[in-house]
């Protein structure tokens, strides 16, 4: 038998599908009736550095609520009446019914929504509203995963939409397990765990929570990350002596070493197009980013200025941006560099950044004093930060479905 296609048969603490229903909302949306629209308008993109002032009236409980989150999130300050440029209005029940319209009463939206929970007609009202303001696609309905470590366990994966709602286990190992990170479709993840008393790296299908090996040398296997379109993985494994970068195929096989590094790398992660692998190595001082071609070649070092021991790329979707931790002061903070190099933008205090579909907002761990790390969403034009309600231990690297 390959080493790397061995099944793992274990007690997965989550039913199958139907019990993932609550999971699964961003990849099925609600059946949504639509009353009838005025003629659409788009409203004037404003200065992205500023929220766009909007006023929120006429919904009530849980509908209000994710309203707000969802939207404050999308880079939108909620104020009164008197001061929003944008309102949003109407109500709920056994429908939402949402308007959108400027202060002249031109109205930019007019819909109504069945068919799902109160929660989840909000989300999509919330994904519309972005749309008619931005004309770019929300992300209300998306889902992350991350790791939870609490007290009497070195860690799990979890898996919750994006605002933290719904969160539950998809692993029960008991074990160290880290680097999660998302096939296509949020269909499955790749990760990697000690559940065999080694560091290896696993395929989790989530609708049938089976799991296979894709990489099980001697040494460590670490740090999945898988290309757009789910056919490859890259991995950082130290089988050769030094921890270097390879490819793969998502069951472990075609094994190709890209990187023959003298102090080992790290932390790879892909291109939207598949095409160039982001990752850290220290051959040449502090750690910096590289770049190398997913078929191998020639490494190029990525320059940047006001990045020092740089650790967790991650690369945005529209291909512009790296968003990467760097030290600083003694801490750490998150930077955003142009994908061919530049200036780094630093965007706080925090860590293990990954970018949502909209290669707008990000979401960071961070610690608070003397508390758990706890996972915060970042609209990176406004530097505008909303904390994840979460009560579950420490939350790390998080990964955003895309």
């Amino acid at each position: 038998m390959n080493p790397n296609r061995s099944q793992l048969s274990s007690t997965n603490p989550m039913p199958r599908r139907a019990a993932l229903a609550g999971l699964f909302f961003a990849a099925a949306a609600p059946l949504i009736s639509r009353a009838q629209e005025p003629a659409f308008k788009v409203y004037g993109k404003a200065d992205p550095s500023a929220p766009i002032p909007i006023s929120l009236s006429g919904f009530t409980g849980e509908v209000a609520t994710t309203l707000r989150f969802d939207l404050e999130v999308a880079g939108c300050a909620v104020v009164s009446a008197e001061q929003a440029a944008v309102l949003v209005h109407g109500t709920n029940g056994a429908r939402l019914e949402g308007f959108v319209s400027d202060r002249a009463k031109n109205y930019l939206l007019s819909k109504a929504y069945t068919g799902a929970s109160q929660r989840q007609l909000a989300h999509a009202f919330a994904d519309d509203v972005i749309f008619a303001l931005t004309q770019t696609r929300g992300i209300a309905r998306t889902q992350v995963a991350f790791k939870v470590k609490a007290a009497n366990n070195p860690g799990e994966i979890y898996v919750a939409d994006y605002d933290g709602h719904a969160a539950a286990p998809i692993t029960a190992d008991h074990a160290i397990i880290a680097a999660p990170s998302w096939g296509p479709g949020s269909k499955w993840l790749a990760y990697t765990s000690y559940k065999l008393n080694n560091a290896d790296v696993f395929s989790h299908n989530l609708d049938t929570g089976e799991r296979h090996v894709v990489a099980r040398y001697g040494g460590s296997n670490l740090s999945p990350s898988v290309a757009p379109g789910g056919r490859l993985v890259a991995m950082i494994l130290s089988k050769g002596g030094k921890p270097d970068l390879y490819v793969a195929d998502i069951h472990g096989r075609g094994l190709q070493q890209l990187t023959r590094s003298r102090e080992g790398v790290a932390s790879p992660c892909w291109s939207p197009d598949g095409q160039t692998i982001c990752y850290v190595s220290s051959d040449d001082g502090p750690a910096q980013l590289y770049r190398i071609g997913a078929n191998g070649g020639a490494a190029q070092r990525i320059r940047t200025t006001g990045v020092f021991n740089a650790t967790e790329p991650d690369w945005s979707p529209d291909g512009k941006w790296i968003a990467v931790t760097t030290q600083r002061g003694g801490g750490f903070e998150i930077c955003t560099v142009p994908a061919a190099g530049g200036d780094a933008q630093s965007l706080g205090t925090g860590q293990d950044a990954t970018w949502a579909p909209n290669s707008r907002t990000l979401m960071f761990c961070k610690r608070g004093r003397g508390g758990p790390l706890s996972l915060s969403l970042l609209d990176v034009p406004t530097k505008r930060v909303k904390d994840v309600p979460l009560n579950l231990g420490n939350c790390s690297q998080p990964t955003w479905a895309r």
